[in-house]
């Protein structure tokens, strides 16, 4: 992580930052399967929710500008699943490869220890870039489902990777 770079809490005003990252993904992979846009309003909307629901929503700050953010979502909905999440991470395009994803991931990670036994994370394939992420922290591949997600004209698979917490 570059000297000037922080880690916090997102608030409301990141919204629209937060908004014109994931936009990024919406609009040009299928990284999401969301095909509209999301509005800064929408984005505010789902920070709070995370947050209400006690999980974390972490944003990455480099000299002023929000270059990246990561949080945990629940898992599923049922009680039993209650020790489990999901974990996301974007950043800013041109950040790939400046330690920025790696920062979020442990930060996020830490956040959870101690409160989950299991995080997972859902990868559209192909993604080497975050196969490597994950697999880096300690996330194995425990599952794949083909074609289940479709976009631009074409089928996409979906990998998942999961981390037991210690």
């Amino acid at each position: 992580m570059h000297a000037s770079s922080s880690l916090r809490d997102a608030t409301p005003s990141d919204a629209a930052a937060i908004a014109a990252i994931y936009n990024h993904y919406v609009a040009t992979t299928t990284i999401s399967m969301e095909s509209d846009p999301v509005a800064p309003e929408e984005m505010a909307r789902r920070i709070a929710d995370i947050q209400r629901g006690g999980l974390p929503w972490l944003v990455l700050l480099e000299d002023g500008e929000l270059r990246g953010y990561a949080y945990a979502s629940t898992w599923r909905a049922r009680p039993g699943y209650r020790n489990s999440v999901e974990s996301s991470v974007y950043l800013a395009p041109g950040q790939r490869g400046r330690g920025h994803g790696l920062a979020l991931y442990r930060a996020l990670l830490a956040r959870l220890q101690g409160h989950f036994h299991s995080v997972i994370g859902g990868i559209a394939l192909p993604n080497a870039a975050s196969i490597a992420l994950h697999e880096r922290l300690g996330f194995r591949q425990v599952a794949c489902f083909h074609e289940v997600g479709f976009k631009f004209g074409a089928w996409v698979d979906v990998g998942y990777w999961q981390l037991t917490l210690a």
